[in-house]
This record gives C-alpha cells, sequence and structure tokens, in this order.
C-alpha cells in the first residue's frame, strides 16, 4: 500500500469511473483546496442504487476496515451503530495530525472518526429511540458524512433494553417520528435498516410506512429478530419488499451461505430481486470480497488493514478483535497466538514484520505534530483571564518519555531558582467530570483552558503553561534533552550498579577497584612505618 493511498496527500482532477454490477457510472469530481491545503470533494447527492456496501457491525465498522472496504470496491460504508446519548456528549474536533474529523466523548476518548476520503460514501448510522436525540445527532455529524442511518434491526439486548435496534419494529409509529423529524430536519440523505417481521404482510405493511416518510433507502436483514446466523435468509420476503416500495431495498443477510465471492453477490441481489446488497460477516471475514478481479490472499489483506489502523491510530484492542475475525479457525494457528499475546500497534506489526511501516509511519505523524506546533507559536495564545495566565494547551502522555513529566521539569527549576515548590489547585466540572488546575510559582498563576479527563492530567496541563509562558522545555520527546532528563539516566545508571559496588559508595569508595587502591595504600604505609 502507497503512501499516497494512504492519504499522506495528493490531489485528482476530473472524473472518477466506478463499476457498480453490470452499470458503469461517470461520477464528477471536484477538488477544492483551501486555505490550509485541505480538499474537499464535492459530488452529488448519494444513490442507493446499484450499489454494493458494508454493512454496520459493532466493533468491525471502524475507519480502517471502511477505508479498506473502499479500496477494495465498496460503493458505500456504514459505520458502526452509535448510540445517540454517547454521541450528544460528543465534540466535534478537527485532527490536524491525521487529518481526521474526530467527534470526542468527554473522556477524551474518539466515539467515531472519519476523513475526506471517505465522506461522499460513509453512512452514519446510530441507535436511537427518540427523535429529538437522534436529531441532534444527525445534525451534529452531517456535514461529515455522505447519510444517516438509524439502526432498527439489532436483536442485541444492547441495544434493544433501551428501546432501539430491533424494540422498535413493534411500534411503527415511533418509526415514523424518528424517520420524518431527521428527513425534515437534515440535509442528507435518510435511511434505516430493518429486520424482517414474523410475516411477509406485516413487513411488506412497514416497509410502505417507513418509505411514506421520505427515506432515502431501506436495508432489510432477511431475517426475523429472533432468528441468528446460522437460520436460513428470506429472499422471498426481501423480495416482497422490493416489489411493494419505489426507492432501493438493500438485501443483507446472505453472507453465510449465499456470499463466498464477488459473483456471488450479483446472484444474492438477484435472488432478492433488490437494488443493492450490503455484506456483513463475509466482508468482516475478508474485505476484499468486494473485488471484482477476486478475493486477495487473507495475510495481505491483514497487513493492509493494519497499515490503515497505524495510520489512523486506531486503538491497538480494536484492530486486534478485527484481525481475529478476519482469522476465524485459523485464531489458534501460530500466527493466531502471535497475534493474540500482542498488545499494541507496535507488537502487531511485528508480528506481521512490519516494524519498518510502523516506525516510518510514527515519524511522519510527529513530524506533522512537530511542524504544527511550531506553527502554532504558543507564546502568541497567552491570555490574562485575571491574574491568571492561560493558554489552551492538554497533556499528552506520549510525548514525554517514560517518568519523566512537565511537573518534574517544574520542580525542578522552582528549585534552581530556589523559588517555593509549586503549589496545584484542581477543580471539578460537573457536568462531564472534567478536571481543570490552576498552579502558582512565584506568586504567579498558571492554568490551561482546556479540561482534562482526571486531576494528575489537570496538573500536568497547568505546568505545560507555566513552563511555555517563561519559555522552558517541557520535557517533550521532541525536545533536546534536559537537565532533568539526563538526571534520571544517572539515576538510572547508579541503580543497575552492582551491590558490591553499592556498598563500597556506602562506605566512601566510588567503586570495587577505588576500594583496592585505597588498601594498597594503607598497605604501603604500614610497611614504611614498620621499616621506619
Amino acid at each position: 500500500m502507497s503512501m499516497e493511498k494512504l492519504g499522506y496527500g495528493f490531489q485528482l482532477y476530473g472524473c472518477r469511473a466506478q463499476q457498480t454490477g453490470e452499470v458503469h457510472e461517470i461520477v464528477p469530481i471536484v477538488i477544492l483546496v483551501g486555505e490550509k491545503g485541505m480538499m474537499s470533494q464535492t459530488v452529488g447527492r448519494l444513490c442507493f442504487r446499484n450499489k454494493t456496501a458494508l454493512a454496520p457491525m459493532v466493533r468491525v465498522g471502524t475507519l480502517p476496515m471502511r477505508l479498506l472496504a473502499l479500496d477494495y470496491g465498496a460503493d458505500i460504508v456504514y459505520c458502526e451503530e452509535l448510540i445517540d446519548i454517547k454521541m450528544m456528549q460528543c465534540k466535534r474536533v478537527v485532527n490536524e495530525v491525521l487529518e481526521t474529523v474526530d467527534f470526542v466523548a468527554p473522556d477524551d476518548r474518539v466515539v467515531f472518526r472519519t476523513c475526506q476520503r471517505e465522506k461522499d460514501r460513509v453512512v452514519f448510522q446510530m441507535g436511537t429511540a427518540d427523535p429529538q436525540r437522534a436529531l441532534t445527532v444527525a445534525q451534529l455529524v452531517e456535514n461529515d458524512v455522505a447519510a444517516i442511518d438509524v439502526n432498527m434491526g439489532c436483536p442485541k439486548e444492547y441495544s434493544t433494553k433501551g428501546g432501539m435496534g430491533a424494540a422498535l419494529l413493534s411500534n411503527p409509529d415511533k418509526i415514523e417520528a424518528i424517520l420524518s423529524t431527521l428527513v425534515k430536519g437534515v440535509s442528507k440523505p435518510v435511511t434505516c435498516k430493518i429486520r424482517i417481521l414474523p410475516s411477509m404482510d406485516a413487513t411488506v405493511d412497514l416497509a410502505k410506512k417507513i418509505e411514506r416518510t421520505g427515506v432515502a433507502a431501506i436495508a432489510v436483514h432477511g431475517r426475523t429478530k429472533e432468528e441468528r446466523p446460522q437460520h436460513p435468509v428470506h429472499c422471498d420476503v426481501i423480495q416482497a419488499v422490493a416489489q411493494a416500495v419505489s426507492i432501493p431495498v438493500i438485501a443483507n443477510g446472505g453472507s453465510l451461505d449465499l456470499m463466498k465471492s464477488y459473483s456471488d453477490i450479483q446472484t444474492f441481489r438477484e435472488a432478492t430481486g433488490a437494488s443493492s446488497v450490503m455484506l456483513a460477516r463475509a466482508a468482516m471475514w475478508n474485505p476484499s470480497v468486494f473485488r471484482s478481479q477476486g478475493a486477495l490472499p487473507l495475510e495481505k489483506v491483514m497487513e493492509e488493514y493494519i497499515q490503515y489502523a497505524v495510520r489512523y491510530e486506531n486503538h491497538a484492542s480494536n484492530t486486534k478483535y478485527c484481525l481475529c475475525q478476519m482469522l476465524r479457525d485459523k485464531v489458534e494457528s501460530p500466527l493466531g497466538k502471535q497475534l493474540h499475546a500482542a498488545q499494541t500497534s507496535s507488537e502487531i506489526c511485528e508480528v506481521f514484520a512490519l516494524e519498518e511501516f510502523y516506525k516510518e509511519t510514527r515519524n511522519y505523524l510527529l513530524a506533522r505534530q512537530e511542524a504544527l506546533n511550531a506553527n502554532t507559536q504558543p507564546a502568541d495564545c497567552l491570555t490574562m483571564d485575571g491574574d491568571v495566565t492561560t493558554m489552551p494547551v492538554r497533556f499528552d502522555r506520549k510525548e514525554y518519555p517514560p517518568q519523566i513529566t512537565p511537573k518534574m521539569h517544574l520542580l525542578e527549576w522552582s528549585r534552581r531558582e530556589k523559588l517555593e515548590q509549586p503549589v496545584y489547585m484542581t477543580v471539578q466540572r460537573p457536568l462531564d467530570r472534567g478536571f481543570q488546575s490552576t498552579v502558582t510559582v512565584g506568586d504567579k498563576k498558571y492554568r490551561s483552558t482546556l479540561w482534562e479527563k482526571s486531576k494528575k492530567f489537570a496538573e500536568q496541563s497547568a505546568a505545560i503553561v507555566c513552563l511555555r509562558a517563561l519559555g522552558l522545555p517541557d520535557g517533550r520527546i521532541s525536545e533536546q534533552e534536559t537537565g532533568l532528563v539526563n538526571k534520571r539516566k544517572r539515576e538510572e545508571k547508579r541503580d543497575s550498579e552492582s551491590e558490591e559496588d553499592r556498598g563500597f559508595r556506602a562506605n566512601g569508595f566510588t567503586d570495587a577497584s577505588d576500594s583496592i587502591r585505597r588498601k594498597r595504600r594503607l598497605s604501603e604505609n604500614s610497611q614504611q612505618e614498620v621499616s621506619g
């Protein structure tokens, strides 16, 4: 996979030719370059006819999998179901290092991450049981996605216990209220995904009711909420829905028995009479199933998935989970056991001999971070809030050497300057339990304007503000080694000495050889005294 393919910056102009089934489309592309060089791609409103789609899958449908599916030929990709209440607490953040848009929870966890590459083909799926909450979330993300989808088919308890997912199937009035509110309230297409009801007639009636809300398409999983993957998919019910409505119907549920290869996608489409096909487990097992030229060897697919995961800083546990799903019954193989033992992205890369790629990518991202920091000019960000000097900074543990923190640097500097020890005053915000700390050094106060997830992190942020305001290094890895780092190295060297050497030091000797020399001198003096 090339660096350009991973999003390291390139521009395209003209048209894109894409194949959807037997239909070839020419899609015009307009590239706009903004003040910061960011690209925005403008295409028409997302169409759901004659498409193949990556289905929404919990823990699987994160950014690396979505981008990989697009590489292999998927026309549309759905994110995993995200719950409305959690998304309502998120803040939209432009991540200039990764070149992504992140929706970040109060605890700094990234709930949803997307990028320019998928903007016109990613569908945001939410779990909701309330029209107003659904609208709030849809309006939060609508400018960063191609469409909004409501999950009305998930049979799992975590979804249904809140009245979401398949629980909505028994409440058609609420379905109508949610979808109508979304259609009227957002500018992007609105869709939903359902399961079939116990009877064909009931399923068709529900589909017609959904169509009247103005949605752009409806995805139908051909099983009831009580049925599981081992049960056969009811292609006839999906076909009845497709014949009864005029909007596109997306068929889903054929992974186990009906879709083993790319050619099977068209077979499933014909069997259901649907406009489009959505793949879940078949794509989870090997996302190259979308390739018209045929699936790729699994190990190559896994390597390309890892590359996206590293490039976009996917959480190692999620990366590991998705790779294990690809391995399936080979999870107990030597490769599977090595993967199971890996705990970090670096260790996962070692399993697949991608150490050099990991190193290059981390260096690239670090260089981007340093360039952005240099352009930010932190001193210009200093502002006064009463008698407190403030700056918008956040403490990132990864940017500092092990066991070295900004607080330690500030304490060391204060001692050298013969100042009193820094004093931290921390408060907690009840709304999201965020922390903010003010440090007092030499009768002056310093504070970050950003709230942290813990008291410790808030104190570190305050120390960073103080150090930068004073023009002092705060100890980041990118900075040259400071006296404190060198001091810690000396301490580590001392700790690694042998017990014998430490015993000699305790008696005033530098090391064992020093003791021997001292004994020799004493012996020579004694001999001189005796001979004298």
